[in-house]
């Protein structure tokens, strides 16, 4: 099979959907808006379009002017930014792909969609918006964009069933794959005799890393404790936040049980969660994260926002807890709570690990994506 991506950038979230892939002998393309700083092209090497002169002049624009002091106008692009179309164009048809997976509803997939929808190539979307979620609006805006984009959507994420809520006949959860990488045997735990507490997160204010940092203060004198910060740091927002994170592990004099690491490259990752005992994201807004899956392929106990898109990959009080978004207190009693035994830690690991190993693995994404394909085949959708 010959399968297509088209994303704004290569994220390491599809690393093992990539690996598993190629070595099963599929041919893979991957065309990217952008790269990033970290990205591992050990199993594909993405094509970095990039936008049309005209967009690029639109996007100076909106983020060194007009918008110039709002760290979230870089992310303009994904939504608006559009491809030099001629360029495109050439790229999707000379691969003439099996299946074409376009990410977000966008500028740029409304123009790789209109590409495919001409030569009949069959087309997912991927977004990371709830499977659970509201009815679709019917304004004429959202019908549009709805003709524009394909019409079988695939998400990690599940969100949560309640009132108001329902599942739209073309939605799919197709789960984040993540390998597994350390069984629990295979792996030592509490070196030097401390729980060493791992946090992987760009450095911005909703990641909540003071959060964390204070509430490891208040609990340092109970506990033998050792934090590792791990985020980018490359636009000045970032720099500047991971400025203040440093400054108060100063500040409070906690230099010999924490450290700030930044842009830390993704072949030395591995080394940071096997020195883990523990893994935290108290970070808030967030839609879907895939660290905490990379946590339990290492065997790792997890603690992670309710509100994370994702969460529903941590069982509570089973893998991991949950604590309540943004409520600090919640977030130390969980993690206390989590610190005071260190036999469950360990079962928490195991259990996570187990779960990665049945539940997200490459050939139940493979399956379902196959699956969609052939319904957009008979159905002609």
């Amino acid at each position: 099979m010959k399968l297509l991506y088209v994303a704004p950038r290569y994220h390491t979230n599809q690393m093992d959907i990539m690996k598993g892939l190629t070595e099963s002998g599929h041919e893979v393309r991957f065309i990217s808006h952008y790269a990033a700083l970290i990205e591992d092209y050990s199993c594909v090497t993405p094509i970095v379009l990039g936008y049309s002169p005209l967009y690029r002049l639109i996007d100076f624009l909106y983020v060194k002017v007009i918008h110039r002091k709002d760290p979230e106008a870089i992310v303009f692009k994904i939504q608006h930014g559009f491809p030099p179309l001629g360029k495109l164009k050439r790229l999707i048809c000379e691969f003439a792909p099996d299946l074409v997976i376009l990410r977000e509803r966008s500028v740029y997939s409304m123009a790789a969609y209109l590409v495919c929808r001409k030569k009949g190539y069959p087309c997912i979307l991927y977004n990371q918006n709830p499977l659970w979620s509201e009815p679709p609006k019917t304004d004429p805006a959202h019908r549009l964009v709805a003709k524009l984009t394909p019409a079988l959507r695939m998400t990690p994420v599940m969100g949560l069933k309640k009132p108001g809520t329902v599942v739209r006949k073309n939605d799919y959860f197709v789960p984040f794959v993540v390998n597994p990488r350390r069984a629990p045997k295979e792996r030592t735990y509490f070196a030097d005799g401390r729980i060493h507490i791992l946090c992987i997160g760009k450095y911005e204010i909703r990641k909540h890393h003071l959060m964390l940092l204070r509430a490891v203060r208040r609990l340092k004198e109970k506990y033998k404790l050792k934090v590792t910060l791990v985020g980018e740091a490359t636009n000045r927002f970032q720099k500047e936040y991971c400025g203040q994170v440093k400054d108060y592990v100063a500040s409070h004099h906690m230099e010999d049980m924490v450290t700030v690491k930044t842009n830390v490259a993704r072949r030395d990752m591995e080394r940071e969660y096997l020195s883990a005992d523990l893994y935290v994201i108290p970070s808030t807004l967030e839609m879907a994260s895939v660290s905490q899956l990379e946590a339990m392929s290492y065997s790792l106990p997890v603690i992670v926002s309710d509100t994370n898109g994702t969460a529903c990959y941590v069982e509570d009080g089973v893998t991991g807890f949950w604590f309540q978004d943004c409520d600090e207190a919640d977030f130390q009693d969980r993690l206390d709570q989590m610190l005071s035994d260190r036999e469950r830690m360990k079962r928490m690991g195991a259990a996570g690990y187990q779960a990665l190993s049945e539940k997200y693995n490459y050939r139940c994404y493979f399956e379902t994506i196959m699956g969609m394909r052939e319904r957009i085949l008979q159905e002609k959708i």
